[in-house]
């Protein structure tokens, strides 16, 4: 049940990029999870796109190069140390590329990554615990007879992450 907040100028894309890049944020994160590709992981991965007026983002000394912050909140537990590592990287080059900053650009990408300790996270009126969410991807990969195959790298073609 991962969350995304991506906080970016408006003027840095247009809407047809902005779904894309939720699209690929969401896919990317479920990845580094290690969570099933399937319809039930993707709709319970949600991305929020905040598009500020570019005068909206400040620095001290005034208005700041474009810049984009991406808000990561997962259960606790989701994302080991090297599975962090992965997704901040691949998160930073996929706002590079929607946005055509350049590779030089990536200290204009933060990425930060809230864990959520297990039982304060609630849907549908319940609390729901971190062992029910990967039973459910238990169920997803039996379902669609992957057991416990690697899936494949989402965005960088990086090494498979194993499920």
């Amino acid at each position: 049940m991962p969350k995304l907040d991506l906080t970016i100028p408006a003027e840095s894309l247009s809407a047809e990029s902005q779904q894309e890049l939720a699209r690929q944020l969401g896919a990317t994160l479920l990845h580094w999870e290690g969570a099933p590709d399937t319809e039930f992981f993707r709709s319970i991965t949600w991305t929020h796109v905040h598009a500020l007026p570019s005068e909206s983002i400040q620095t001290p000394d005034g208005l700041a190069e474009p810049h984009a912050v991406v808000d990561i909140t997962v259960p606790n537990g989701a994302l080991s140390e090297r599975r962090k590592a992965g997704l901040v990287e691949d998160v930073t080059k996929v706002v590079l590329e929607a946005t055509g900053w350049g590779d030089d650009a990536g200290i204009r990408v933060w990425t930060l990554i809230h864990e959520v300790p297990d039982g304060n996270w609630g849907a549908a009126g319940q609390v729901v615990r971190f062992d029910q969410l990967r039973e459910a991807a238990k169920a997803e990969r039996e379902q669609e007879g992957s057991g416990k195959e690697k899936v494949p790298a989402a965005t960088s073609g990086k090494e498979e992450v194993p499920a």
